[in-house]
């Protein structure tokens, strides 16, 4: 979704959502630090993580426009709801639903780490760095 939104737009950012109510394998530093080295090769891609309203970082950034990733109906109704809200709360901004990739259909992250904690191969799944990161993370959690 960056590569094809970065030939779109002129400037993209990737917002690393930080939300105290979920549980993550990875801090938002982290995410943060692993989306960098993944999308270094762009200029007009810049990563940020915000722990706010998505709404309120594109205010502050002047974004007109929030790129939502759709992998099925479900995801759309989810995401569908969210553009609503989003609108309602700043009406300049726009949401546009980007579909998967076609061999992303079905992943979903808990779905990657079973399989990365029975060492499956995740190459088509994720990115190496991602997955070098994963089975790291998995090791020292089943260690530990």
């Amino acid at each position: 979704m960056i590569e094809r939104a970065r030939v779109i737009f002129n400037e993209v950012h990737v917002v690393v959502a930080v939300n105290s109510e979920k549980n993550y394998l990875f801090s938002a530093d982290e995410r943060v630090e692993l989306m960098r080295e993944l999308v270094k090769k762009w200029d007009n891609v810049q990563v940020h993580s915000w722990n706010r309203l998505i709404v309120e970082y594109a205010r502050e950034t002047d974004a007109r426009v929030l790129i939502r990733g759709v992998r099925n109906l479900a995801d759309f109704s989810y995401e569908f709801d969210l553009a609503m809200m989003n609108h309602g709360l700043n009406p300049s901004i726009e949401t546009i639903f980007f579909s998967t990739e076609p061999q992303y259909f079905v992943l979903r992250s808990s779905a990657i780490k079973e399989l990365a904690s029975f060492g499956g191969d995740l190459s088509s799944m994720v990115p190496d760095s991602v997955a070098e990161a994963l089975k790291k993370r998995i090791s020292e959690h089943q260690c530990g």
